[in-house]
Parts: C-alpha cells; sequence; structure tokens
C-alpha cells in the first residue's frame, strides 16, 4: 500500500528518545518500500508543551528544508 510514496518521519520531543523513535519510523518506511527524501538534519523538533517546538528556530529550519524537498522529489516522481 506504501511502496513508492513519499514519506518522512517527523518527531517532536521533550528531550530522549527522539532518534530512536526517527529511526524506527524510517525503518518502517523503508521496508515498506517508500521513498524518503532528507533533509539538513534530523527531522526532530524540541518542545514540552503543545506549540513549543515552533520556538525551536532550527527545529523549523529543517522542516523547512524538508518540506522542499519533499516537493522537489514529488515533482521529479509525477514527470
Amino acid at each position: 500500500m506504501l511502496k513508492l510514496k513519499v514519506g518522512a518521519a517527523v518527531v517532536a520531543v521533550r528531550r530522549a528518545g527522539g532518534m530512536s523513535t526517527f529511526d524506527a519510523i524510517n525503518h518502517f518506511f523503508l521496508i515498506s518500500q517508500m521513498i524518503v527524501p532528507g533533509s539538513s538534519y534530523w527531522n526532530i523538533g524540541i518542545g514540552q508543551k503543545k506549540g513549543d517546538v515552533e520556538s525551536d528556530e532550527e527545529g523549523m529550519k529543517i522542516m523547512e528544508d524538508l518540506g522542499k524537498n519533499m516537493a522537489w522529489l514529488i515533482k521529479k516522481l509525477k514527470t
């Protein structure tokens, strides 16, 4: 069902556990034969309460880069 679909793991964390969660999601995507684009760093935003991640400037830039990479990839796959 997910084969050749584009997907990217995105994780919001308070502290620990972000990398193992990110890794597990990516493993699921890859074993499902999905196409996983990268970003400028790991797709993890840091915050404790709802909305806190928006204050994580580096995390927001990573998500912006990820969105641009996903859009580029999807356009390439459609042509």
